[in-house]
């Protein structure tokens, strides 16, 4: 009964997601987008240290790069252990449960990295409406990913348990 819960729990958890990922990977790449094209006219007039990176992003602070092209990578990571996730919760076998486990674990570790930069972009401040937007869900899909990481572990325990023979079968 509890691989059931842990089942269904893990399926809403990773179709929620999936959007959030896609939403996550939409805005933060518009936002790369905006800044190649306005990287030129900007980037120019800034002093040698700041004219070094390829990409200088015109809106927010000095975090907003880091955090976009991080988040950018959480995104598209995200994404794609979703709908992987997906494929392996639908069959339901240890080996399956394992895989999605060890990448949901690695999604995890990626959107806290970003969520960190989004938590340190929120303290410096300066920030336009979009990198909000951005910055709030990367920081609400941590906290599902942490959940959806939990419900997939449950199941691949339980998984791991219902392999294993009984104790008592076995010995004489």
């Amino acid at each position: 009964m509890a691989s059931g819960g842990s089942k269904s729990a893990a399926t809403i958890l990773l179709f929620l997601n999936l959007g959030l990922y896609i939403i996550v990977t939409i805005v933060a790449g518009w936002a790369v987008n905006h800044a190649i094209e306005r990287t030129h006219e900007t980037a120019s007039v800034l002093s040698i240290p700041a004219r070094i990176f390829p990409i200088f992003f015109p809106m927010g602070n000095m975090a907003t790069g880091f955090f976009v092209i991080f988040a950018l990578i959480a995104g598209v990571v995200g994404v794609s252990t979703s709908v992987t996730g997906l494929n392996n919760v639908f069959q339901w076998d240890a080996p399956n449960l394992n895989a999605a486990a060890a990448s949901s674990l690695l999604t995890w570790a990626l959107t806290l990295l970003a969520m960190g930069l989004a938590c340190k972009e929120i303290n410096i401040g300066w920030t336009d409406a979009n990198l909000r937007t951005l910055e709030v869900m990367t920081i609400i899909v941590s906290g599902t990913q942490l959940f959806c990481t939990g419900a997939i572990h449950a199941g691949a325990e339980d998984a791991a348990l219902k392999r294993m023979p009984s104790a008592s079968a076995g010995t004489v």
